[in-house]
This record gives structure tokens, sequence and C-alpha cells, in this order.
């Protein structure tokens, strides 16, 4: 797999000297060095090939670390919130590391989400070419048809692009409170994508869950619980979703 550039000043505020912002100002002052040149640009990109010095220290880079959360609705999939809501980091205090999302889900939508610090893996789980399986729950109004499900993985447009399901079904319906479960698997992820298709074939989804992604499954964890993903775990996704 190709190393993957970042931004130096992303690297920077992972390596855990400082936050990104203070990163960007330091690095305009001149104060940060790439294989023994000053940069003063922001748009610079490094590898882990690349040898980074902020204030003439060298930058260690920081042990790449791997966790699986159970997000809970009603929290943020990000590490800090401008309306100051509850973001996925309050639900790991004990975490030390500079650990983010990899993608996101939305404020009312619970279930599996990564996060980590090593952003040739993120970059790697998110790159386009990627066929992961992400499979949802959602609890809609109202009782889809099969022929409906089916314009699901035909596809529907949304926000001016067309948005496919890889797999749909019916998974049970309640008649007296017209409400049904219907699974959903997508490849992609864009904002509430799930939310969106639903919507636009009439049915609008009261309650969603993402319950997998990839192999991975929410097994074992309770709501805003979390774990570190298994040396195996971790292996066997590098081995399956190698950069293509």
């Amino acid at each position: 797999m190709d190393k993957q550039a970042e931004r130096l000043q992303k690297v920077i505020a992972h390596s855990g000297v400082t936050s990104r912002r203070k990163a960007e100002t330091m690095i305009l002052e001149g104060k940060v060095k790439v294989n023994g040149k000053v940069v003063k640009e922001l748009g610079v990109k490094v590898t882990s090939n690349d040898s980074v010095e902020v204030n003439g220290i060298p930058l260690e880079k920081e042990k790449s670390v791997y966790y699986m959360l159970y997000k809970p609705r009603g929290v943020i999939s990000s590490v800090q919130d401008e309306k100051d809501r509850r973001v996925v980091l309050d639900l790991m205090p004990e975490v030390t590391e500079r650990v983010y999302p990899i993608g996101r889900l939305d404020y009312d939508t619970s279930g599996l989400l990564l996060l980590t610090n090593d952003g040739e893996f993120a970059n790697m789980l998110m790159h386009p070419s990627q066929k992961i399986d992400k499979v949802y729950v959602a609890k809609v109004k109202g009782i889809p048809s099969p022929e409906e499900l089916k314009q699901l993985k035909r596809g529907v447009m949304i926000d001016g692009h067309k948005c496919k399901a890889v797999y749909t079904k019916l998974m049970s319906a309640d008649r007296k409170k017209n409400t049904s479960l219907v699974q959903i698997i997508l490849h992609e992820g864009r904002n509430r994508q799930v939310r969106k298709m639903m919507e636009s074939i009439q049915y609008p989804v009261q309650k969603l869950k993402r319950e997998r992604f990839g192999f991975l499954t929410l097994e074992g964890l309770q709501p805003g619980a979390h774990r570190k993903l298994t040396p195996e775990e971790v292996h066997r996704i590098k081995k399956e979703y190698k950069e293509k």
C-alpha cells in the first residue's frame, strides 16, 4: 500500500504536540522543518517516511490505536462541537491518544463507529474504491413493499447524486402501529443517506442503527461503550481492505 500523504498540521496535531490550529500558527512562524528544511506553507503534505521537527524537536510518531464505539443517539461524531453538545470523545475519557472518527454517524443515529489516530488506515477505509458493507437497521413509518425496496437497489436521486443500496430486506412489520424494520446495506457513506433514501420512497425513518461495518459487529458492546480492536481484527482489515 502506498504511504498516504496528510497535511503537515494534521500530522503535528495527531502526534499530540499541540492542536491543529496552533500547529498552523507554528508553521507560518517558521518553527517547523520537514526533512531538515523550514516549511512556512499550510498546504504541504507529508507521509510517515518524512522527518518532521517542531521547534527543533523531532516528532515522535504516536503509537497507532484502533477503537470501536457503540455510539448512542444524541452524540456528535466529532472530537469537538462548537455548540457544546456531547461528542464521541466524551464517551472515551481514558483514551489519551488524539483519535478521530472514520466516517460519521449523524446525531440521531446509533451504532458502530470506528476511531483511530492512524491516518493511512482511516484513508484506506474511506477510499471510494472500497466496497465495504455498512449494515443499517431502520425503523420506519409505514410498511414498504418489495417493489419499493427494490427501487432503493436500482437507485434514487439524493442531492443530485444517484444512491444505491447493495441489499434491502423487510425484517418485520407492525400493522397496528403502521411501522416496520428495514435492513439496508450500503457501500457509500453520504450524509444522512439512509434517511434520505427512505424519505425518497415516502417511508420516513424513526430510528436508525448501524449494526455492522465490514466484518465488525457490535456484539458484546452496550450503547456508549467501546473497545480496542484486536491485533487480529486490525490485521484482517488491512489485508481485506488494502487500498486499491
